[in-house]
């Protein structure tokens, strides 16, 4: 058996007038991650998360920020072709394990919703999805609410 970690790791700018996409899902907030598409963080480091544990290079590899095709798109589309492009490869996802960092909003609340829309775009179980938050003890950008940061672990197998 072939088993492989990948890790992913992804920031984004927080601003005012932006949607706050996280985790698949629509967060109300008084900011928004900036990014060339929804900039959800937390899809994009699983994304790498999963690319990396292959050795297929990264999500802007694959899905260019300079590239008009994917200005605006849902994460979710993104995090769809990456698992497509890990069956294609004869693997299998085993499970996937996230922390975010972040000052505000609380993201306890908004984990149930995240690991069912993950589930469903990834057809995992939501068993093998794991979210986690964690503040920046008002360090830092992510203190002082000027960004996101998103890691995530992937683990991915051929029989």
């Amino acid at each position: 058996m072939d088993i492989r970690v990948g890790f992913g790791f992804d920031v984004h700018q927080l601003i005012g007038e932006r949607d706050f996409w996280l985790g698949g899902i629509l967060i109300p907030h008084t900011k928004g991650a900036l990014g060339h598409s929804d900039a959800d963080v937390m899809l994009h480091s699983i994304c790498d998360a999963l690319l990396g544990a292959a050795a297929l290079g990264d999500i802007g590899k694959h899905f260019p920020d300079t590239s008009n095709e994917f200005k605006n798109i849902d994460s979710k589309i993104l995090l769809k072709k990456v698992c497509q492009l890990i069956a294609e490869n004869g693997y299998s996802i085993s499970n996937i394990d996230t922390t975010l960092c972040l000052e505000k909003p609380k993201i306890a609340p908004h984990i149930p919703q995240m690991r069912k829309v993950i589930s469903e775009v990834m057809n995992l179980e939501e068993g093998r999805i794991s979210i986690k938050a964690t503040t920046n003890e008002k360090m830092g950008f992510i203190g002082r609410e000027e960004g996101i940061v998103s890691y995530a672990v992937a683990l991915i197998k051929k029989e």
